[in-house]
C-alpha cells in the first residue's frame, strides 16, 4: 500500500466549533420550506409537531448510536472506516463511492441551486435569463443562466474558503451557525408577537388546502411516512461531523457533545418554529401556500408585511450557504480517506502543507458538485440523494451489534445510550423508508442503486493496482 509522506489532517475543532459544524449543516431549508407538504399528507398540526418529534428522536437515536462508533473509530471519513471495518472493504468503498458521487456531493449540489433560486427571489427575478439549452438524448433539457453561473460561482468560492486551515473554517462555521440559530428562533418567537394569531388553530385540520405539487400519499401511516421524509431532509446533517472525526480536539469527549447536543438542539428549534407558524396560520392556509414560497415566508409576511418577501430571501440564502459551508467542508474528508487506504486516487490524499487540508479532494468534489448542480432541479438532486443517505446511515448504525460481538473489550470512550433498543429502532425504522421510498420513487431509487452498484468495478481496478505496487 501507499505509504503518505506529506502533511497529516491536525485535530484544529474545539467543542464549540464541532457542535457548529453539525447544527449549521442541519438548518439549511426544510424547516422553512416542508411543513407544507407535511401538513398536506397528516392533516393535523399536532400530527405535523409530533411527526417532527419523532423524525428528530430517529436522528437523535442514530446521533446515540455513531457517538459510541465514532470515538471508537475517531478518522477522517469516519463512515467510510466504520463500513470498511465492520463489513468488509467492498462495503466501505461502496459507502464511500456513494457518499462522493451521490448522496453528499448531490445535496451540496441541491444547496447551491437553493441559494441561487433566493438570490432570484430576493433579485425580483433578475436572475431568470437562460443563456443556452443543452438537449440531451431523449429530449431532456438542461438550461443554462445567471442562475447556474450563481450556482457555479456559490461552489467554488466556498471551496476556496474551505482550503483554508480547519481551525479558520471551524471559527467561520460556528459564527454562521450563530446567526442562523438567531434568524430561526427570530421567525418562531416574532410569530408570537401577531395579534390575530390564535392557539385555537393547533386543534384544526386541513380541510380543502390546495396542496400544489405535493403528491399526497391519503394519510394513515403512508401519509406519516411521506412527511417523515420532509422531516428527515430537514434534519439531515446531524452526522455530519463524523466524517471530521480526525480533526476533532479531544474525539473521546468532544465527538458524542457534538453529535447528541445538536439534536437536542435542532428538536427544540424546530419545534418551536413550526407551532409558530400554526399560530399564525391555521392548517388549511399552512397546506395551501404556493410551491413556490413558504411557509416561513407567509407567516413572517402577516407579521411584518411586504418587507417580509425581501427578509426571508435573505435568511434562506444565508441558511443555504451555511449548509453548502459545512457540507463541503466534511464531504472533503470521504475519498481524501479512500485513498488513503489505496482505494481511490492518490492524489485525493494530498494534505496542503500551509493549512493541513485535502485540498485536491476539495477541487475534485467542487467540480462533481457543479456538474451535478448545473445538470439537476433542486427537487431531483435532493431525492437522489436521500434514497443513499438513509441506505448507509442504518448499515452504519447497525454496526455497532457487528463491533460489540467481533470487538466485546475494545476502548469505547461514549457507549451508546439504550442499547440494543436505541440502534435496534434507528436500524428498523431506517429500513421501513427505504422500503416506502424504493415504492413511492421506484426510479430515483432504481438510479440510486445502480450508481452504488457502479463502484465495483472501480473498487476492483483500484484494489488491484493496489496489490500490484
Amino acid at each position: 500500500m501507499q505509504q503518505f509522506t506529506h502533511p497529516e489532517l491536525i485535530r484544529g475543532l474545539g467543542p464549540i466549533a464541532a457542535i457548529s459544524i453539525n447544527v449549521g449543516n442541519i438548518i439549511g431549508t426544510g424547516i422553512f420550506l416542508k411543513a407544507r407538504v407535511m401538513t398536506c399528507n397528516v392533516g393535523t398540526p399536532w400530527r405535523v409537531i409530533l411527526v417532527w418529534i419523532a423524525a428528530g428522536f430517529l436522528a437523535l437515536a442514530g446521533a446515540l448510536t455513531y457517538a459510541e462508533l465514532t470515538t471508537m473509530r475517531p478518522h477522517a471519513g469516519a463512515e467510510y472506516v466504520i463500513t470498511k471495518d465492520a463489513y468488509g472493504k467492498v462495503w466501505g468503498f461502496l459507502n464511500g463511492w456513494s457518499q462522493f458521487l451521490i448522496s453528499r456531493t448531490a445535496s451540496a449540489a441541491a444547496l447551491a441551486v437553493g441559494f441561487a433560486i433566493f438570490m432570484n427571489d430576493l433579485l425580483g427575478g433578475e436572475l431568470d435569463t437562460v443563456y443556452f439549452n443543452l438537449t440531451l438524448p431523449g429530449g431532456y433539457q438542461i438550461p443554462f443562466g445567471h442562475l447556474q453561473v450563481v450556482a457555479l460561482a456559490t461552489i467554488a468560492v466556498t471551496t476556496l474558503i474551505n482550503c483554508a486551515a480547519v481551525s479558520v473554517t471551524g471559527h467561520l462555521a460556528s459564527f454562521i451557525t450563530l446567526l442562523k440559530v438567531l434568524v430561526v428562533l427570530g421567525v418562531g418567537l416574532a410569530a408570537f408577537f401577531f395579534q390575530d394569531g390564535t392557539w385555537g388553530n393547533l386543534w384544526l385540520a386541513n380541510n380543502g388546502g390546495t396542496c400544489e405539487d405535493v403528491a399526497v400519499t391519503g394519510g394513515g401511516m403512508a401519509g406519516f411516512a411521506a412527511a417523515m421524509l420532509g422531516a428527515l431532509w430537514a434534519y439531515d446533517g446531524w452526522n455530519n461531523v463524523s466524517y471530521m472525526a480526525g480533526e476533532v480536539k479531544h474525539p473521546e469527549r468532544n465527538l458524542p457533545l457534538a453529535l447528541i447536543g445538536s439534536m437536542i438542539i435542532m428538536i427544540a428549534l424546530y419545534v418551536l418554529v413550526n407551532v409558530s407558524y400554526y399560530y399564525v396560520m391555521t392548517p388549511t392556509e399552512v397546506a395551501s401556500v404556493s410551491a413556490t414560497s413558504s411557509v416561513a415566508a407567509e407567516a413572517i409576511r402577516r407579521v411584518l408585511g411586504p418587507v417580509a418577501v425581501t427578509l426571508m430571501a435573505a435568511v434562506m440564502m444565508l441558511s443555504s450557504w451555511g449548509s453548502l459551508q459545512t457540507s463541503i467542508l466534511g464531504t472533503a474528508r470521504i475519498p481524501y480517506a479512500m485513498a488513503r487506504d489505496g482505494v481511490f486516487f492518490q492524489s485525493l490524499a494530498r494534505v496542503s502543507k500551509s493549512t493541513s487540508v485535502p485540498v485536491v479532494s476539495l477541487m475534485v468534489q467542487a467540480v462533481w458538485a457543479s456538474v451535478l448542480a448545473v445538470s439537476g432541479k433542486f427537487d431531483q438532486l435532493t431525492d437522489l440523494a436521500i434514497f443513499a443517505f438513509w441506505l448507509f446511515y442504518g448499515m452504519v448504525t447497525a454496526s455497532v451489534f457487528v463491533f460489540r460481538k467481533r470487538e466485546p473489550n475494545a476502548s469505547r470512550p461514549y457507549r451508546t445510550w439504550g442499547y440494543p433498543v436505541v440502534p435496534a429502532l434507528f436500524v428498523l425504522v431506517t429500513i421501513y423508508l427505504i422500503i416506502f421510498t424504493i415504492k413511492n420513487a421506484p426510479l430515483q431509487s432504481l438510479i440510486g442503486l445502480a450508481i452504488i452498484a457502479a463502484g465495483l468495478p472501480v473498487y476492483f481496478y483500484f484494489s488491484r493496482k493496489n496489490r500490484a505496487a
